[in-house]
């Protein structure tokens, strides 16, 4: 959906819990465009204060309002012609709501304290965590602005709807980890990578990179379940079975593993199932089974 989206250059609106990716669906939604030259720019509308969020968009003049002592882009000003991510955008005040609404309607806007119209040509994508309906439901949203925003949503799932994605983000971070410090790739055993596929994280991929890269750096060269600080991490949210995360755990490793197997033998299965020991339609239907070709 990310890469048909990216070719247009319609408003996104990326929906999800906090930690499950939203920024990066941004980038790639710009990376993946013909605007992947310009700007890519991000303000987080949540870390603005009230005073000062429409300066941080659109800019302002010269003594406009105390402590502005010269000219300055904004941000919608600074993405022409790149992608302007606007993340928590819903806890943008009303007030600028409107502005925000006028930009996307007419492409053009005046810096705080100024006159002069100035056009922009950012793609807008925005991100929140908020259910907007009923924020609009309210009065605390303009609907006029929800719809606007929406021309195209995009829901990302939390972790917990997700599981057999864990397996392949901890060796993704793994591996990350071990780039970032210049050493060795640190392992997890079976029993450590399942308890992490059983658990319900509430923060979502942000959460378990954190728990993954403080086990890394402080287990004994492998990561066992012991090495994972997870007491009364998650209460209340559900967690999945044992069973299947161990399920999920032993088909991750069984990808990766048989990933690994054919790439070394140039994606022959003959040659593949007889290295490791498989009859070929064994190995054929196990590829079936696990998705790969």
């Amino acid at each position: 959906t990310i890469a048909k989206v990216a070719e247009t250059d319609l408003t996104v609106l990326v929906r999800g819990e906090s930690g499950t990716g939203k920024e990066l669906v941004a980038q790639a939604l710009h990376h993946r465009s013909t605007r992947t030259r310009r700007p890519f720019v991000a303000v987080n509308c949540a870390a603005i204060s009230r005073e000062l969020v429409e300066s941080e968009l659109f800019g302002h003049e010269r003594g406009a309002f105390t402590g502005a002592d010269a000219r300055r882009q904004g941000k919608f000003e600074h993405a022409c012609g790149g992608s302007l991510f606007l993340d928590e955008i819903g806890d943008m005040p009303l007030t600028t709501q409107a502005k925000v609404l006028r930009v996307l309607q007419e492409r053009r806007f005046e810096r705080v304290g100024g006159n002069e119209p100035i056009e922009t040509d950012a793609r807008v994508i925005a991100a929140t965590h908020r259910d907007l309906e009923a924020e609009v439901a309210a009065g605390r949203w303009r609907e006029d602005l929800y719809y606007r925003l929406k021309v195209v949503t995009l829901t990302l799932p939390p972790l917990r709807e997700r599981r057999e994605d864990i397996p392949p983000l901890v060796d993704k971070f793994l591996s990350d980890l071990a780039e970032r410090l210049g050493r060795d790739k640190v392992a997890i055993t079976p029993g450590a990578l399942a308890r992490l596929v059983a658990q319900p994280w509430p923060g979502n991929v942000r959460e378990l990179r954190n728990v993954v890269e403080q086990a890394a750096v402080l287990c004994e060269g492998v990561i066992d379940a012991d090495d994972l600080l997870l007491d009364g991490h998650g209460a209340g949210a559900p967690a999945a079975s044992f069973a299947e995360a161990k399920r999920l755990a032993i088909a991750a490793f069984e990808r990766r593993y048989l990933t690994a197997a054919l790439a070394a033998h140039d994606g022959n299965v003959s040659r593949t199932a007889e290295a490791i020991g498989l009859a070929r339609q064994s190995l054929q239907q196990k590829l079936k089974d696990l998705g790969l070709r």
